[in-house]
């Protein structure tokens, strides 16, 4: 089976390579085809990936193009995690927010915003040379923002494409853990939109042990939603947010930090992928050990700001390990194998959630088959949950909408209307500059 391997040059990639060596079951991966627009980035995860499979028979073979036609041809599976304008254009999404006061995280508020704009258009273009040239290959997206991304290429593909998330696998094994029960055996009541989600239950044989963590304050204080968020603010939701939900909850503070930082998150790692790219430069390093060096750094300080800002001190070891690589592995034995299971994934609403369309692309538990993703039946959110998803899609539909038109009205208008956006004379200076700094956003007039 073929696998082919958007944004090949990534640095996470070798997360999915290494679960994929570690699957030797009949139908597996035998075939990865590394696809980059930048060849020498391609060139040093490929030496990671060599050093990964050493002395493992039988490991998928390894090849690595930067003409995207070849690497999709033929394919059964697109795992597509591209960065358009790369970290470089992470920074600026931040900066040219926070000078404005307000938020430029990648996926949430006027960054989500700018970064969706200037990668719905290529995304699409994907999705078009998938459906002519692998029309029966299945995309499984992580190209940020996931959902946003997903909805417009499943526009062009349907129900083959299929957005993935690891924060609420990550959040679920949480749960599970400190109410002693096993993740593999838990049903996750989680639904909204990526990275605006929410836990609502937690069934072990039947039973929901939520209420017993919400009503519980030392174990609810004892993981890192309940130091994130605290508390007090859990249990007056009755729910367990998704970690991104802190932007939402907590702006004022997330911005100041931010602000205060000494880098954000986007320049800490383009200064990091940089050092560890330019060691690869050499014919005599360690690519596999410099990796792990370097992934060890990055996930211990991933949402370091929010951390401080609630007092939540450092991440716990055991979530330190990622875990989008497992959610896309799974996925794709279930549709290859029909291996029936539960993921939470980001599929088209259908008519789980009756406050949005049919169309929609919504973050929810999945009954996965051969035949792909299923959304299961959910409860409605209650009425602040539902104000926040439908007015972040919104949001989304206006990017989609700009970026297929090419308006920069439109593009001020999605701006605008987001919750953390608090004027229009604010989005017009971020459409401003944004545009300035952005040669990807050049098609917007």
């Amino acid at each position: 089976m073929k696998l082919t391997i958007l944004g090949g040059g990534g640095f996470r990639v070798p997360l999915v390579y290494g679960a994929l060596l570690g699957d030797r079951a009949e139908g597996r991966v035998t075939h990865v085809v590394l696809h980059d627009l930048d060849a020498e980035r391609l060139s040093a995860v490929t030496r990671v990936l060599a050093e990964q499979a050493a002395d493992i028979p039988d490991a998928p073979e390894v090849t690595a193009t930067t003409d995207l036609d070849e690497a999709l041809t033929g394919a059964d599976f697109v795992f597509s995690a591209i960065r358009v304008g790369g970290l470089e254009g992470r920074a600026h999404d931040e900066q040219v927010a926070l000078a404005e006061g307000v938020l430029g995280q990648e996926t949430v508020g006027a960054g989500g915003i700018a970064y969706g704009l200037r990668t719905v258009p290529v995304a699409v273009d994907i999705a078009r040379r998938v459906a002519r040239l692998a029309p029966d290959a299945w995309v499984i997206n992580f190209t940020n923002p996931a959902g946003l991304v997903t909805e417009a290429m499943s526009r062009h593909l349907g129900d083959r494409v299929i957005g993935i998330c690891d924060s609420p696998v990550g959040l679920g094994r949480r749960i599970a853990r400190v109410l002693g029960a096993d993740p593999r055996e838990a049903w996750i009541d989680y639904v909204g939109l990526n990275h605006l989600g929410w836990v609502r239950g937690l069934r072990v044989a039947g039973r929901d042990e939520l209420p017993r963590l919400l009503a519980d304050r030392d174990l609810l204080g004892s993981f890192e939603e309940g130091k994130l968020f605290g508390v007090d603010w859990l249990q007056s939701l009755g729910a367990v947010p998704n970690e991104y939900l802190h932007y939402y909850y907590f702006n004022r503070e997330a911005v100041r930090a931010y602000q205060a930082a000494e880098k954000t998150r986007g320049a800490f790692l383009k200064d990091q992928q940089a050092h560890f790219y330019e060691e690869m430069r050499r014919p005599d390093a360690h690519a596999l050990k410099a990796w792990d060096r370097t992934r060890a750094e990055r996930e211990a300080t991933y949402m370091a700001e929010n951390r401080e800002t609630a007092g939540a001190g450092e991440r716990d070891a055991d979530d330190l390990s990622g875990g989008y690589e497992k959610v896309a592995l799974a996925l794709m034995r279930a549709i290859a194998r029909d291996e029936r299971t539960t993921l939470i994934l980001n599929v088209r609403n259908r008519s789980t959630l009756s406050v949005l369309d049919t169309e929609a692309v919504i973050e929810v538990p999945c009954l996965v088959d051969a035949n792909g993703a299923h959304p299961v039946t959910v409860a409605p959110l209650p009425d602040h949950a539902t104000g926040l998803v439908c007015a972040v899609k919104a949001v989304e539909r206006e990017v989609l909408a700009a970026a297929e038109s090419g308006s920069r009205t439109t593009a001020v208008k999605a701006f605008a209307l987001h919750p953390l956006v608090d004027s229009v004379n604010v989005a017009r200076r971020l459409v401003e500059g944004y545009t300035a700094v952005h040669p990807g956003l050049e098609y917007l007039k």
